[in-house]
């Protein structure tokens, strides 16, 4: 049985948010952004792909 790969997600935090929801906050506090601009790397799953769609507007995603 072979495993596939998962790829690695790339997310930077690209707009304040400052004026946005707690819950926005909490999302982006989850995925260890901070500062603006900066980055980290993650596992491509379905939780990550659900907390991306919601602050979508904050963040740019690459593939890493």
């Amino acid at each position: 049985m072979a495993k596939k790969k998962q790829s690695q997600l790339q997310i930077t935090l690209v707009k304040s948010p400052i004026g946005y929801s707690k819950r926005q906050k909490a999302t982006l506090k989850a995925l260890g952004l901070k500062k603006l601009n900066q980055s980290v790397t993650h596992k491509d799953n379905d939780v990550l792909q659900g907390m991306l769609d919601k602050v979508s507007h904050l963040v740019k995603v690459e593939e890493a």
